[in-house]
């Protein structure tokens, strides 16, 4: 386990269980709306129903906040003085205390926004982990890797950050081993096991996803030898440029002694040192040497057996007082011989550090020991792992012993399994997404699926213009209005998906769609996005916390929300034996 200064301070479980008490208050009043399908606004007469106020009106009033916002962003955190208790109570003032319609609209934004993870003080900050886990070690650098050359930025700027976390926590625990549950592409098993040098093990349930991930890796294995070859020509040209250089100062500095020998008497020739007639490689040029060779090779621990071998093109080159100026002089033949041991001991260290993608579909009961046959201890880590897989994360986190650490950025909230959402329904199925804690369990909460499906949507790039399809909404409502009257229909488990993109004109969407039903969002819902969001991972915050055996668990923002809107991290840490 490295040196490393304290783990950050995090808010306890009594704590955390408060501000869940807190937003349980405000989505009991707050969820109709959000669970409302977007086009009954438009179809079924759902705005009069729970909203006591026009679109017009709600939407000025929530453009005139956002405009306040950015004009004041040290006042960001809205509602100072329900800090001081427990939360926001006063829920007259949002909805009408007898037909529960939504009345303020200013009260109900300060109310979301309160609420959301960023404002409630749940997280911890990215870079005073980062400090905590490295301790006194120095940060590590990529020197020249451009991960966006082989993926886009969306993906580079995930990959890049949370690569750098997970090697910061495998370095604390002394790991080499990672295991990253639905790998996908593999793009951030690759990146961890050629960057970091990890053993990475890329699980996925698709067949096609580990072919196509075990065919991205070997590309990117090319790409990593070309930079590798073409490091090590930089460096081996330097080198030669030097040693010609040298070999004609020298030439002529050998032609001016030969003839001051010849010129001068006997004497004076047997006072001349053997060093006047060989190279001098001793202060300036070992120094310079030195120098250029540190520019081309700083590189941490992890990254050493990328590039050890560049280093000896330019060691092999030089006199052994150069390598060894301080102690006795070896023998070369000693010398090249510790050089092929140190290359032989890259070279299986090389071997070792490999990724490994498998195709299995993991639950919270599967047994890794079947997967994996050299499972030892580990990290576990999902990037956007798909609905009950982030779940199941944390799940077999707890339960196996090999593990000592996760690091779970979920997604698709919407396709999360619900304990309490069918009540009435009987269901063998004993493991659910949601909820997760106990206490939450004990209110039997349930969110629904609609409410899930607007915890996916991305509030900070609806503020930033890259926001909701209001057409495409609006060609489903009338769809589903034509369906309704044509047909008979009300319900349907079928559904549109992306057929607005690809038709022509409405006629053509309506031709397309009349096999299918569809889902989508409205701003008013976006409001309520990352409060549904928030209950969510504070859901899964609080099951960690109640783990006898964890000593650290937190949240922590790892992305730019507008580059990739999923941008929390579930991070954990075992006990030490």
């Amino acid at each position: 386990m490295a040196t490393s200064c304290p783990l950050p301070v995090t808010q306890d479980l009594s704590t955390l269980r408060a501000k869940l008490q807190g937003l349980l208050r405000f989505l009991r009043e707050a969820l109709s709306i959000s669970s409302a399908h977007t086009v009954d606004f438009y179809t079924e007469s759902v705005w009069e129903q729970l909203i006591d106020l026009p679109p017009e009106m709600v939407l000025a009033v929530l453009r005139r906040s956002t405009e306040e916002a950015e004009a004041r962003p040290g006042a960001a955190r809205p509602l100072v003085e329900a800090e001081r208790g427990s939360g926001i109570t006063d829920f007259p003032q949002i909805f009408c205390g007898t037909s529960r319609k939504l009345v303020s609209v200013e009260a109900f934004a300060l109310a979301a926004k309160y609420y959301c993870i960023q404002n409630l003080g749940i997280c911890t900050p990215f870079e005073q982990l980062l400090i905590s886990l490295r301790g006194n070690q120095k940060q590590k650098t990529g020197k020249n890797v451009k991960p966006d050359e082989f993926m886009n930025l969306k993906k580079s700027h995930e990959v890049q950050a949370m690569s750098e976390l997970i090697s910061s926590i495998a370095d604390y625990y002394g790991i080499k081993q990672v295991i990253d549950l639905g790998s996908g592409k593999g793009y951030l098993s690759s990146f961890l096991s050629l960057k970091y040098g990890l053993k990475v093990y890329g699980i996925d349930s698709s067949n096609t996803n580990t072919h196509g991930a075990q065919e991205r890796n070997r590309k990117l294995k090319k790409h990593w030898k070309v930079y590798h070859t073409q490091s090590k020509l930089d460096v081996s040209g330097l080198a030669l440029k030097m040693t010609k250089e040298k070999k004609t100062q020298d030439e002529i500095k050998y032609k001016g002694d030969t003839e001051r020998v010849c010129n001068n008497s006997p004497t004076d020739q047997e006072m001349m040192s053997t060093s006047d007639f060989l190279p001098d490689f001793s202060g300036s040029v070992i120094s310079n040497i030195r120098k250029q060779m540190e520019n081309l090779h700083v590189c941490s621990h992890r990254e050493e057996n990328l590039c050890f071998e560049n280093a000896f093109s330019l060691i092999d080159l030089l006199p052994i007082d150069a390598i060894e100026s301080t102690s006795s002089q070896i023998p070369k033949r000693k010398i090249s011989e510790a050089n092929k041991e140190r290359r032989k001991t890259t070279s299986t260290s090389s071997e070792l550090n490999i990724y490994s993608p498998l195709t299995s579909f993991i639950t919270a009961d599967s047994e890794l020991h079947d997967i994996i046959k050299d499972l030892e201890d580990c990290l576990m880590v999902g990037l956007h792992t798909c609905g009950d897989l982030a779940s199941n994360t944390l799940r077999i986190f707890t339960s196996k012993s090999e593990i000592k650490g996760v690091c779970s950025v979920g997604c698709c909230y919407h396709l999360l399994s619900e304990e309490f959402e069918k009540p009435h329904q009987e269901c063998i199925q004993e493991k659910w997404g949601f909820p997760m804690c106990h206490y939450l369990k004990e209110e039997r909460w349930c969110c629904g699926r609609n409410a899930r499906m607007s915890a996916c949507l991305a509030l900070e790039r609806v503020a930033v213009g890259q926001g909701l399809p209001t057409e495409s909404l609006f060609y489903r409502a009338v769809l589903q209005d034509i369906i309704k009257d044509c047909y008979g229909i009300t319900k349907c488990d079928r559904h549109v998906g992306k057929i607005y993109s690809k038709s022509s004109s409405f006629l053509d969407y309506v031709r397309k769609s009349l096999k299918k039903l569809g889902l989508d969002e409205s701003k008013l819902k976006v409001v309520l996005a990352p409060c549904i969001e928030t209950l969510i991972l504070l859901d899964r915050l609080c099951y960690l916390k109640e783990q006898e055996d964890i000593a650290w668990s937190a949240l922590v923002k790892l992305f730019d929300p507008v580059k990739s809107p999923r941008c929390y991290a579930i991070i954990a840490l075992k006990k030490q034996q």
